[in-house]
């Protein structure tokens, strides 16, 4: 089904108050580095610190009285959840809420606020599909309305409608389009207005705007998808961006994408986290995984948008501060400045010694040291990790230690403790 641009802008017209004209934030930082215009659609600064209200509250704004009465359900990673929350509590709807045991308690509390009594929270899988599974049967069983987070053409409508401001707010000097994708909805609504006939006074006018998506590389069903031409399940993802962790997205979705989307970058989980810390350093912007997913993306457009205007549509900041020990970590990770290493030391005194001061560098940290002395073995490992100062430190480390014929590994991904670590 195509969505119109009628439809978009008769969401924006149900949505009136209830949703926030969020600001576009000119970017001087990553406008330098880039050599674009870049701004930021600050969809974070919605009350519900997501763009996930304006489809929730499209859809069931749309109710009858009798499905009004009969309540409504959804499943959502944490988002789509706040969305429908608040929706219910602002149209007096009751309604079930399915989400993954892993959703963040911070987005848990505030599905509990918005929704203000009118929710029941249910936290049932480990994904987002395991979620939307049971919530499914729950709704047949019960005879409820189903409030679906991205294939549905009303929730695809609602989010259109930021698609619609953008274009609005930068009066058609827009060149390009950058929105996270989970399971599609915000990318299909955006892409579908700027693709199609723009807004009065330059009707008629086909946009020159071109849309790119940004998918965490841990979880990349859209791509996946759109290689088979058809909605493709990945059995395992990485959930660690958890507002975009979907195994499959829809078929609306991924048929609008075919048709609307110019390419998708697949995103390091470690790239993300340092585009977190850095919106966080120098905008004091606090973006949860997903919501910096399109900022990210940008470090693989570099050669496509020199000279132009863009726009990232920073979709969502609700991230729990407890998760940051975390970001931080696969941060580091990701820039090549944090490496764990298992080490071999002959178990007699001074090897550490010699450890310190013959291989690690005058810049280099420490930050863990694990090791157990076995009287019975001549040799022992230690679990050790260094962070340097820049990635370029490590080949002379790496050299150091083979000087003074330390017997070393470093861990990789692959490895369990590593996994354990990160």
């Amino acid at each position: 089904m195509k969505i119109t641009v009628k439809m978009i802008e008769e969401a924006r017209e149900r949505l009136g108050k209830v949703v926030a004209k969020t600001p576009l934030q000119y970017s001087k930082r990553l406008s330098e580095r880039y050599g674009a215009k870049i701004y930021l659609k600050r969809e974070d600064l919605q009350e519900v610190r997501s763009f996930k209200i304006r489809g929730a509250y499209n859809k069931m704004s749309t109710l009858t009285p009798e499905e009004k009465k009969r309540g409504v359900v959804c499943a959502s990673a944490g988002n789509h959840a706040q969305g429908v929350a608040l929706s219910c509590s602002l149209l007096k709807i009751n309604g079930v809420i399915f989400m993954p045991t892993i959703t963040p308690l911070q987005k848990i509390d505030r599905v509990k606020h918005f929704g203000d009594g009118f929710v029941t929270i249910k936290l049932v899988g480990t994904t987002y599909d395991d979620a939307s599974m049971a919530s499914k049967e729950y709704c047949h069983e019960k005879d409820m309305v189903y409030v679906h987070p991205f294939n549905d053409p009303l929730t695809v409508a609602g989010q259109g409608t930021i698609g619609k401001e953008i274009y609005e707010d930068i009066d058609g000097d827009l060149d390009v389009v950058v929105c996270a994708i989970g399971g599609g909805g915000l990318i299909s609504g955006v892409s579908s207005y700027l693709k199609q006939k723009s807004a009065p006074p330059a009707g008629g006018r086909r946009t020159k705007v071109k849309v790119y998506g940004a998918e965490p590389m841990g979880s990349p069903s859209m791509v996946e998808s759109l290689k088979k031409g058809k909605p493709v399940k990945i059995e395992k993802i990485e959930t660690f961006v958890d507002g975009a962790a979907v195994q499959m997205p829809g078929e609306l979705t991924v048929e609008i994408c075919k048709q609307n989307v110019e390419d998708i970058f697949l995103v390091p989980e470690g790239k993300i986290c340092t585009t977190m810390v850095e919106l966080y350093q120098n905008e004091g912007i606090i973006a949860e995984p997903a919501g910096a997913l399109s900022v990210s993306a940008l470090h693989f457009l570099k050669d496509k948008i020199k000279g132009k205007t863009v726009v990232c549509v920073l979709s969502g900041g609700n991230n729990d501060i407890l998760r940051y020990p975390e970001v931080m970590e696969r941060s580091l990770v990701w820039q090549g400045r944090k490496h764990y290493f298992l080490v071999e030391f002959a178990q007699k005194p001074g090897q550490l010694r010699n450890f310190l001061d013959k291989a690690i560098g005058p810049t280099d940290d420490i930050v863990r040291f694990e090791y157990v002395k076995r009287t019975s073995k001549e040799k022992g490992a230690a679990l050790v990790g260094i962070e340097l100062q820049s990635k370029e430190n490590l080949q002379p480390l790496l050299e150091k230690m083979k000087e003074i014929e330390l017997k070393f590994r470093i861990l990789t991904p692959d490895d369990l403790l590593y996994q354990y670590l990160i």
